[in-house]
């Protein structure tokens, strides 16, 4: 029997399961690591706006032990310039398109959204950012209040047509009710989740490392903290859950998915393993011929099957 990764995820069909994350790869594959598509089902564009943004001033990125801090700030050239010089050549890749949109009011989210209607060809769906951390205004502060995430996720449905995805904040007060929050408004997926906020300090400076002095981790360090929150979600709501944070190793995944993810989004490793995509999905097969399953969505929530003391505790 042949085990097949295809799947289906908030109304986009996808070869695998496997999604590059948003503000990891370069918007031109002309740039990308040769063989890098190998198992990658799909690519999140950089978080998008209206305007064009500088990003945040200083230092941007401090390495940890086991992960990686970022406070870019959105940095990017804003909707138009991607949808004239950018889209075309995502579109050209093989692999669908998710465009990520971030915004700081609700008026400019439903601008972008109607410049993106008419390239709805281009686009097999929307992810909403309610989770960067790294900006002042919009972003996170979507994400952490139910009722802002409400009128953002329905003023969205409204006038984006195509699939609507959003990706949560690991900061809101609680997954479950903010993924069902999510549900509700109208998205048909939930990404789970974004970076958590952390910091550096210059000991020599005896200051932050960063401006903002917070800024956004991840890498293996939170690789527990995403599984669980993916747990959380995937018990709140019907619509699909997809992982991301902290995927390392073809196992993280897999492991995300046996908690109840459709599909997992992988970031920060790929700037060490090109491949993962490839090893995740290999992963996968061996995984589904070991235990005699045709698909891929056999594995998604195996793990919360189990019928233990623990395991009734955690439901």
């Amino acid at each position: 029997m042949k085990s097949s990764l295809r799947t289906e995820v908030g109304g986009v069909s996808l070869e695998t399961p496997v999604i590059v994350a948003s503000g990891v790869w370069p918007m031109d594959p002309r740039l990308w690591p040769a063989g890098s598509i190998e198992g990658v089902g799909a690519v999140c564009s950089k978080g998008m706006t209206l305007e064009p943004r500088e990003g945040n001033r200083g230092l941007r990125i401090v390495e940890t032990y086991s992960g990686v801090l970022n406070s870019i700030g959105l940095q990017n050239p804003g909707v138009e310039h991607f949808i004239a010089e950018e889209l075309p050549l995502l579109d050209n890749s093989g692999r669908p398109v998710i465009v990520n949109v971030a915004f700081e009011t609700l008026e400019d989210l439903g601008k972008m959204l109607e410049r993106l209607k008419s390239f709805r060809s281009m686009v097999v769906a929307v992810e909403m950012n309610v989770s960067c951390p790294n900006v002042s205004r919009g972003g996170m502060s979507w994400g952490v209040h139910l009722e802002s995430l409400g009128s953002a996720v329905s003023m969205a449905r409204e006038v984006w047509e195509g699939p609507l995805w959003v990706k949560l904040s690991p900061q809101a007060p609680s997954i479950g009710e903010f993924a069902r929050a999510s549900q509700e408004g109208g998205a048909q997926a939930v990404v789970v989740g974004n970076t958590w906020l952390g910091m550096a300090i210059d000991n020599d400076l005896e200051r932050p490392f960063f401006e903002n002095v917070f800024a956004g981790l991840s890498g293996p360090a939170i690789l527990p903290l995403a599984l669980r929150a993916v747990w959380e979600a995937a018990g709140a709501v019907d619509i699909p859950v997809i992982g991301c944070g902290g995927i390392a190793r073809p196992g993280d995944a897999l492991s995300m998915i046996l908690a109840g993810a459709s599909a997992v989004e992988v970031g920060t490793a790929l700037f060490i393993d090109s491949g993962l995509p490839a090893s995740i999905c290999r992963e996968l097969e061996a995984n589904l011929t070991k235990k005699g399953l045709a698909s891929v969505r056999e594995l998604v929530g195996r793990a919360r099957n189990y019928q233990g003391e623990i395991g009734e505790r955690l439901r």
